[in-house]
């Protein structure tokens, strides 16, 4: 039995991930933030530890802990949260916490296993989004840290081809998961919306996004299992791809990044 750690798995990708590879016959550590959340996954069957991807002593200790289960074959940075707004009203406090989590946190947990995969053979899956292959107005935070996550896993897929490492990239586009509803907090704690020269834009788009989401569904979303199809083959197949794209998007977004001119690509985006 193979063993895989997944994190952020309170809902969403996370979930269905560590569902669907326990399925498969994974052994599947499985990390929450919340007590609530870390004992919805134990009442599963799922072996769940606490990680807050914020917070180094966290990191720390849930490295250690996952590693005390014995050997792990793999690990899937999948944790993540979205912070929208308008670029120019983004506070400097507020990039810095999104950061700490979508990229710092996961460097510091990928880089405290990787001993132990140089030892063993492993594979590292970063679930980047399609928004680290294009940005779109609103989503410049979620957008910056996933541009840097794709360069940083580009980089070191590169300096691990001469180990037993593997290290992969999914990019998802629109997925039917709560990233909107957890969005909230966020938006509500960083963003002034009110004070903004963008007020009426706020009320126009993004608030009714943001607290109504039934309203209008993306028209190519899917649901998380698609992901985690992506996923199988990616922690079970001998040759691996070094990414998977998921939803008609982020295939779009993938050649339109390497066939249009900026103009076209910004129109295409501004559209989204």
């Amino acid at each position: 039995m193979k063993t895989v750690l997944i994190t952020g798995c309170s809902s969403g990708i996370g979930l269905d991930a560590a569902r669907f590879m326990s399925e498969r016959g994974w052994r599947v550590i499985a990390t929450c933030r919340t007590p609530e959340d870390i004992a919805a996954r134990r009442a599963e069957g799922i072996e769940t530890i606490h990680l807050d991807l914020s917070d180094e002593a966290s990191v720390a200790h849930a490295a250690d802990e996952a590693l005390s289960f014995g050997r792990i074959d793999a690990l899937v940075n999948n944790a993540a949260f979205a912070l929208p707004g308008a670029v120019e009203d983004l506070p400097r406090g507020g990039l810095r916490a999104i950061f700490e989590a979508n990229l710092f946190g996961t460097h510091d947990l990928t880089q405290r296993l990787l001993p132990h995969f140089r030892q063993h053979g492993g594979r590292v899956v970063n679930v980047s989004s399609v928004l680290g292959l294009m940005g779109i107005p609103w989503r410049g935070a979620y957008v910056a840290t996933k541009f840097a996550l794709e360069g940083l896993t580009d980089v070191l897929r590169l300096e691990m081809a001469d180990t037993p490492v593997r290290v992969i990239l999914i990019e998802p586009g629109p997925i039917g998961t709560r990233i909107r509803a957890n969005s909230i907090p966020h938006f509500e704690r960083w963003i002034d919306w009110e004070s903004s020269p963008r007020a009426q834009q706020y009320r126009d788009t993004l608030l009714n996004r943001l607290y109504h989401p039934a309203a209008k569904k993306d028209r190519f979303e899917l649901p998380p299992r698609a992901v985690s199809e992506k996923l199988a083959h990616a922690l079970e197949s001998e040759r691996p791809r070094t990414r998977y794209y998921v939803t008609r998007p982020t295939y779009i977004a993938a050649i339109g990044r390497r066939i249009l001119p900026t103009r076209a690509l910004d129109w295409f985006a501004r559209r989204s």
